[in-house]
């Protein structure tokens, strides 16, 4: 398991059995908002649910190729972000995240993403993280253009969502150009 601090009241925690309760709940606070960009919403049902994507996170985590964290905040779990794989061969990255609706606008995604992003390149060794979002979403956009990734271009169609599809831009950084 890994506690990573980010600054006194936010750190990034490997979610773990126990954190399920706390995060179907904060599912479950805010469907419909979440439910604007994320496939797994409507899924998510029960505890169960949770504990199912918990012990996939934990898997990734135990064979080197990603993790789930949840993103704390004053001791309350404010949302998560995940390393979805890391591409050993080509020394790449992939990282998606979410946060609870009444914990945005305090820089929590901005600064869990740099530790991630700094963690990646630092300690993995990846030459290249990727940050998809769905072309809508300017907060989800935000943080990547914040962090000073590259729009690399938009896949069209990308992902099914409910009953339509979105298009997603692509963001990169290098290891080179990452400002610690």
């Amino acid at each position: 398991m890994f506690i990573r601090y980010v600054e006194k009241d936010v750190w990034l925690k490997l979610l773990t059995m126990e954190d399920a309760k706390p995060l179907f709940a904060l599912v479950d606070s805010c469907r419909a908002h979440l439910r604007q960009w994320l496939p797994w919403v409507d899924s998510t049902k029960t505890v169960e649910d949770s504990k199912a994507f918990i012990s996939q996170g934990l898997q990734k985590f135990a064979s080197s190729n990603g993790f789930e964290a949840g993103i704390f905040y004053q001791g309350q779990l404010a949302g998560v972000i995940g390393v979805h794989y890391i591409d050993r061969a080509n020394r790449k990255a992939s990282i998606g995240y979410w946060l609870g609706e009444s914990f945005q606008g305090k820089g929590l995604m901005t600064k869990a993403c740099k530790a991630c992003i700094d963690d990646l390149f630092a300690e993995q060794g990846v030459n290249r993280v990727e940050i998809r979002c769905a072309a809508g979403n300017q907060r989800s956009r935000a943080i990547p253009e914040r962090l000073g990734f590259v729009m690399e271009g938009t896949i069209r169609d990308a992902e099914w969502l409910y009953d339509h599809f979105v298009d997603h831009v692509v963001y990169g950084m290098l290891a080179r150009e990452w400002k610690r």
